[in-house]
Formats: C-alpha cells, sequence, structure tokens
C-alpha cells in the first residue's frame, strides 16, 4: 500500500483546470492509497467554514466519497486556509492534524509541515502569521458577516500579491538553519513540506547523519503528489 502527501492546490472556481485535475486524482489515485495527506492551502482561501458555494460543495464530496472507502484523509492547515474548521471536518471525513506532525511510516519517523515557519527570512509574514494565528483575532474575524471577511480577505491577497512580487528568490525560500534546527529538535531524518512551490528532495545532514528534505510542489500548470511505501518514497509531477 502507499500513503500519498499533496499541497498547495489553492483550489479555487476561477481555476477550473485545477479543480478538475484534482476530481480526477479524488477517482483515480487516492482510491489506491492508504491514507492521503494535505499539507496546507488546499484552498486559494478559507474564510470560515459556513461560506457555501457550489464549488466548495464538489470538493467537499469529492473528499467525503473517499473517507466513505475507509481512508483516512489528514489536512494540516496552510497561510490560505488556516481557518478550516471542525465543520468542514465533519462534513468531509478529514482530520486535522497539526503543524508540525509527527508520523510513523513503514517505520520511519518523519515530520510534517505546511513549511512557511520555515521561511524565517521573510519578517513581515511571520509577524502577519503570528496575528492572523490568535485565536482572539481569528474569534473576531469570524464573527463578521460574510461580505466583510470578503473583502478583508481581498485586500489581504492583494497586499500579499504585491509584496511577493518585491521579495527576493531567496527570502521566500526556507532557512537551511531553521531547517536542520527543527529537525534536530524532532529528531527526525526525513522531512515533508510545502508552501514554496519549489518541488524537489534535498539532501542534507542532521546530527551527523544523513537526511532528506522533500518539498512538495504546487498545483499550477501540473499536479504533484509523494507516493511513499515500504519500498521508498517518488515525488511524480502528473498532468492535471
Amino acid at each position: 500500500m502507499t500513503t500519498i502527501f499533496i499541497s498547495d492546490l489553492h483550489l479555487d472556481p476561477a481555476h477550473p483546470d485545477v479543480a478538475q485535475g484534482f476530481f480526477r486524482f479524488m477517482e483515480n489515485d487516492a482510491p489506491n492509497a492508504e491514507a492521503l495527506y494535505i499539507l496546507g492551502d488546499f484552498f486559494e482561501a478559507w474564510i470560515g467554514d459556513d461560506l457555501q458555494h457550489p464549488f466548495i460543495e464538489q470538493v467537499k464530496q469529492s473528499l467525503r466519497t473517499l473517507s466513505d472507502k475507509n481512508i483516512p484523509i489528514y489536512l494540516m492547515h496552510g497561510n490560505r486556509d488556516f481557518l478550516i474548521g471542525e465543520q468542514f471536518c465533519s462534513e468531509t471525513g478529514c482530520q486535522l492534524i497539526d503543524d508540525p506532525s509527527i508520523v510513523e511510516l513503514y517505520g520511519q519517523k518523519v515530520l510534517l509541515m505546511h513549511g512557511d515557519t520555515l521561511c524565517t527570512n521573510d519578517v513581515d509574514y511571520l509577524a502577519f502569521r503570528g496575528m492572523v494565528r490568535n485565536p482572539d483575532w481569528q474569534q473576531d474575524f469570524l464573527s463578521k458577516s460574510l461580505q466583510e471577511r470578503l473583502a478583508i480577505a481581498e485586500n489581504i491577497r492583494a497586499a500579499s500579491k504585491e509584496k511577493t512580487g518585491q521579495l527576493e528568490y531567496e527570502i521566500m525560500d526556507v532557512t537551511q538553519s531553521e531547517v536542520e534546527k527543527v529537525m534536530a529538535a524532532h529528531d527526525v531524518l526525513l522531512l515533508i513540506h510545502g508552501h514554496t512551490h519549489r518541488p524537489a528532495v534535498h539532501q542534507l545532514e542532521i546530527n551527523g547523519k544523513a537526511a532528506e528534505r522533500v518539498v512538495l510542489g504546487d498545483w499550477h500548470k501540473a499536479g504533484w503528489k509523494l507516493s511513499f511505501s515500504k519500498q521508498g518514497y517518488e515525488l511524480e509531477e502528473f498532468l492535471l
């Protein structure tokens, strides 16, 4: 059996090609998995579980169909969809997992993260993250009307897009020293994360031992998945 990891789909009604690719993946690939892990930024934006839209209902149904086959779906918050809550999980059968999380896969201890907290050079973003992850901020935001939340989210996205265009390439990537620190602290030799949209397998050394960092790809012009089995793991790109 195989455990599959995906992240950074950024599902949005404005990008039906990505959505259709996801639905095909859920019909053809996911049912063959032992478990599915979604490591953040599943949606382009999420302003609360009370948001209703035909597109969202279709995504929910796709997840529910898989979970009804007794295939667990583990969902981690990303920087775009950190307001996904228990109602969404109840409706889809997904299980929220912490960032970071430690899992044991086929005898190997693995650290799972979304990856945004590894980008320690982006000081402004980390300050923003600290604000929006505060329970008081979230409670205040979710108490607003849908229209207010949509407007706020759109303003945040516009500001983020403008700032991203101004940042240097290195600032938006992970900091190697932070990667090594986090992996050493959790005593792991394998880290799987997304966020940076730079799919690759990186070799490094942790406490004198060979280690690897697997970066999942974003679903834009193609889809990406990491297939993990007893025989090892493979990072794959596929047509949407």
